[in-house]
């Protein structure tokens, strides 16, 4: 694909990690490359749970915080696709004709407006819905204690909600100029992580930055990591056996909170997938060439910045097939409008490195930066939103089949009731969510397939789809068992029912002939047959499985008449089922 081949390795001296690159840099640039201007996205898919003792809605979640009014910080975004036509600008042309039409359905909707679609109160016209904060500036990273502080400014902070579909995804975009490597590598590696792995020896949180401070417009700190507290991480596993979320995410997704923690809210969430999020980066290098093969395996897998002795994170046999299998390289020449580009993707990540000097890689409106915010976001959440669903409803199952006690007849209603529903919205999820091809263009096509192929969704759909078919299928074989047990059951009634019919309507012959019989004497007669008719047809009812084996020991004729009195007798006898 036209690859070039890797500069040798820098000998050099390696660029500091605590060195702050924005004091000095063109220093900086002479110790290792510089990232000019960097972008990273973060994208948190959660699974929605009704809160405890909430009464069922039609209505989605968005509805909740769209009515929490001045009490949530979060404002329904209309966005340039459906507010004023001035906002519309040419980067969201090219991010819509990208899409395949029924794609284009999917993220924008079909002629919509979101004031006449809520006027209607449908929201099948706009299936996906986006809320915006805007109270956080700014967030204040420091990765290693001692070193200073980086500031990276909040482009937006997003919630993605989906029409019919218990899935949310936080979406937080952060940006800054003038990084070294070797710190936009720490800010990948440690920023994107809803609570620690575990703790060092001196108490640090593994592998999270040593400190995390939202910002207002004003400088002021709005909440703060707390990764570092591990007894407050431990007891709340110990006691809801459930990860506690990290306080500084807690507060950027409220009023939505942990549905296992202690605080009350309408709206709950819990995780669905791994703690680490999905993360995409943008870097603009002063220059790309100078990157080492092993700096592109530690972007593409996000494994953190190298060490002064920087070699490869993992074995060469393990990175052999490491070209073909995370990078796309189709403009990875010195050739073009955005030359010495490079795309990364294992699927949890998806980088692209490309050079500063290009005036259309650095461009908002038409260049990589643009397509980066735009069609190649919306290409990585669309899979992930994608493998979310799929996860909540592989969830969905297990939590009906925790539920199921099959010796109480409410509980097993309650079963086929989730296990119908789970159908019912699988096949929406398949009909309106997923497609393979999302687009025509190589790019978003190739790095869409990328993504779906890492991320194993094609396996995970099938695996999903016969679990619920398996479920499904046992509800209609469970229900025809039942239909071919009433049958018998009322034929037996209806034989044994027979026998007393044909005796006592024999030619039109009444054993009683109270024809002319006082009404009094009629009404008294007729109560006393018709409970003694009810007792006999329930009381046969009752029998009807040990009779119907009767019937079965008649009608076999290698069975002995003493055989046939003992399957009689049984009808009687307890404990005969």
């Amino acid at each position: 694909m036209g690859v070039l081949p890797y500069p040798p390795a820098y000998t050099g001296a390696m660029p500091n990690p605590h060195a702050d690159p924005t004091s000095s840099p063109a220093g900086t640039s002479a110790a290792g490359p510089v990232v000019q201007h960097f972008r990273q996205a973060l994208l948190w898919p959660l699974r929605l749970v009704p809160a405890p003792g909430a009464a069922p809605t039609h209505h989605g979640p968005w509805h909740v915080l769209r009515d929490l009014g001045e009490a949530s910080p979060w404002r329904e975004e209309v966005d340039e696709y459906t507010g004023e036509s001035g906002r519309f600008h040419e980067r969201h042309y090219n991010e819509f004709v990208s899409f395949l039409p029924y794609v284009q359905r999917f993220l924008y909707g079909e002629g919509r407006s979101r004031g006449s679609t809520d006027a209607a109160g449908s929201d099948g016209d706009s299936p996906m819905r986006v809320f915006r904060r805007r109270d956080i500036a700014a967030v204040r990273l420091v990765a290693h204690p001692g070193e200073a502080p980086i500031t990276l400014d909040v482009i937006h902070c997003d919630l993605y909600f989906f029409f019919d579909i218990d899935v949310v995804l936080l979406n937080l975009e952060v940006g800054t100029d003038h990084l070294s490597l070797a710190q936009a590598q720490d800010i990948l590696y440690r920023f994107g992580r809803a609570y620690p792995s575990g703790w060092e020896p001196d108490g640090a949180a593994l592998h999270c930055m040593a400190s995390v401070e939202w910002l207002d417009a004003d400088g002021r700190v709005l909440a703060a990591s707390d990764a570092q507290q591990r007894d407050a991480f431990l007891s709340h596993v110990a006691q809801h056996r459930a990860p506690r979320i990290a306080a500084h995410w807690a507060y950027l997704m409220q009023p939505l909170v942990s549905d296992h923690s202690d605080d009350p809210g309408v709206l709950r969430y819990r995780q669905i997938e791994y703690y680490r999020m999905p993360v995409m980066a943008y870097l603009s290098l002063d220059d790309p060439r100078r990157l080492t093969r092993d700096d592109f395996v530690r972007l593409a897998l996000v494994t953190g910045a190298g060490g002064a002795d920087a070699h490869l994170p993992y074995a060469e046999h393990h990175l052999a097939d490491f070209e073909h299998k995370y990078c796309y390289d189709r403009f990875w020449v010195n050739t073009g409008a955005a030359p010495n580009t490079r795309y990364l993707c294992n699927g949890h990540a998806l980088i692209v490195v490309g050079d500063a000097r290009s005036e259309f890689f650095c461009c908002r409106d038409r260049g990589v930066l643009a397509q980066f915010r735009h069609q190649h976001f919306l290409l990585f959440l669309i899979a992930h939103f994608q493998k979310a669903s799929l996860l909540m409803f592989s969830d969905q199952l297990v939590e009906a089949l925790k539920k199921l006690d099959i010796r109480s007849t409410p509980s097993v209603k309650q079963f086929k009731r989730a296990i119908r529903a789970s159908f019912e919205r699988f096949l929406r999820f398949t009909h309106r969510y997923w497609f393979h091809e999302i687009s025509e263009q190589a790019q978003v096509r190739a790095l869409s397939h990328m993504c779906a192929a890492h991320l194993g969704l094609d396996p995970l759909y099938d695996e999903v789809k016969a679990r619920i078919a398996d479920m499904n299928t046992y509800l209609d074989a469970d229900s025809l068992r039942r239909q071919a047990s009433t049958v018998v059951r009322l034929t037996v009634v209806t034989l044994f029912g027979l026998i007393g019919t044909v005796t006592t309507g024999f030619l039109g012959m009444n054993l009683l002939a109270e024809a002319d019989a006082p009404l009094w004497r009629k009404a008294i007669w007729f109560g006393v047959v018709f409970v003694f008719t009810t007792w006999l047809t329930i009381y046969t009812m009752v029998k009807s499985q040990r009779l119907s084996d009767f019937i079965d020991a008649l009608s076999n004729d290698r069975l002995s008449f003493r055989g046939k009195l003992a399957a009689l007798a049984r009808v009687w006898r307890a404990g005969a089922d």
